[in-house]
């Protein structure tokens, strides 16, 4: 049976995709993976099975980290909780310029996502199933690009102010795309700018209530010091959860 809601946001995704795709990136950023592209398979899996239909609740990340979705397509995508937990598989290919020291082995890639193992892991715990957590709940990237300086992860606040203009508009058209598409109350930035980005694609009008929690990167002294304690707590000062 088709799905108009996945159908919908995969078309999104892949005109993002063609968007990005057309984009030239120059250093800092070495290396340029689009997981749309490699790996389109698990991410339409992903979408057709929990995205169908509107959802009270979006969390937003950034972008992606080098062994989440960067490995499986899906947003924070951790390999223990999208395989055992979200029970997603499908095909994942490389990208078009490989960086040898951050390889994508997809579903066989021995790292964990430290973000996602925490994100993912909060959800598990509190709903206990994904039909649970999904019932009111979605979770996008903003940018679905992983940029690489070298080895090192680079976000896309750190690239020079040129190459974030074309990149901004595309990624802000999709989120307001998205966001007409899963018509949600509450749109959750993970980390502060993640809620600045929404807060400027939707702009003052939006009837979206915008707020962010901490970002669950080990890089945050504080999200080492009990990230699900604290994201919880944001959530519930924020009228979100209960």
């Amino acid at each position: 049976m088709t799905n108009p809601t996945a159908e919908a946001l995969l078309a999104a995704a892949d005109a993002l995709r063609a968007r990005l795709d057309a984009l030239t990136f120059t250093p800092p950023a070495t290396h340029v993976y689009n997981p749309l592209d490699y790996a389109r398979d698990v991410h339409a899996r992903w979408l057709r099975r929990y995205a169908t239909g509107a959802r009270r609740v979006i969390f937003l990340g950034m972008n992606p980290g080098p062994f989440g979705m960067a490995q499986t397509g899906v947003p924070f995508g951790e390999i223990a909780a999208v395989r055992d937990w979200l029970k997603l598989h499908g095909e994942v290919g490389k990208p078009a310029c490989e960086n040898p020291a951050k390889p994508v082995t997809g579903f066989a890639c021995p790292r964990s996502e430290v973000s996602g193992r925490r994100l993912w892991g909060l959800f598990a715990e509190r709903f206990t199933t994904p039909d649970a957590f999904f019932a009111e709940h979605f979770v996008l990237n903003y940018c679905p690009l992983l940029f690489l300086d070298g080895t090192r992860n680079l976000t896309p606040d750190k690239l020079p102010a040129q190459q974030q203009t074309a990149l901004l508009a595309a990624c802000d058209e999709h989120l307001r795309r998205a966001v007409e598409i899963l018509r949600p109350q509450h749109l959750v930035g993970v980390g502060a700018w993640s809620a600045k980005r929404a807060a400027a694609a939707l702009g003052a009008q939006t009837q979206v209530r915008i707020g962010q929690v901490l970002h669950p990167s080990p890089a945050s002294p504080a999200a080492n010091r009990g990230w699900a304690q604290a994201a919880t707590r944001q959530l519930q000062e924020q009228g979100i959860w209960h």
